[in-house]
């Protein structure tokens, strides 16, 4: 009965310090890496999708055009 105790001691994740701090190490850089690729993949949707067709006022110009 007490050896059946200790066994499940060793394999629950509460009393196994060394094995749940590598299961929890492993998380947080799990959902660090999936948050920059999200945010990656956010930054990729809103890129830069062009140059827009502005009209620029003559007398702002670096030569300015007066009438």
């Amino acid at each position: 009965m007490i050896e059946d105790l200790e066994e499940k001691k060793e394999k629950d994740f509460r009393y196994d310090w060394v094995s749940s701090s590598r299961f929890l190490f492993y998380v947080v850089v799990f959902c660090m890496v999936a948050w920059l690729l999200g945010g990656c993949y956010k930054l990729y949707q809103e890129r830069w999708k062009g140059k827009p067709d502005v009209e620029v006022p003559g007398n702002t110009l670096y030569t300015p055009e007066y009438k």
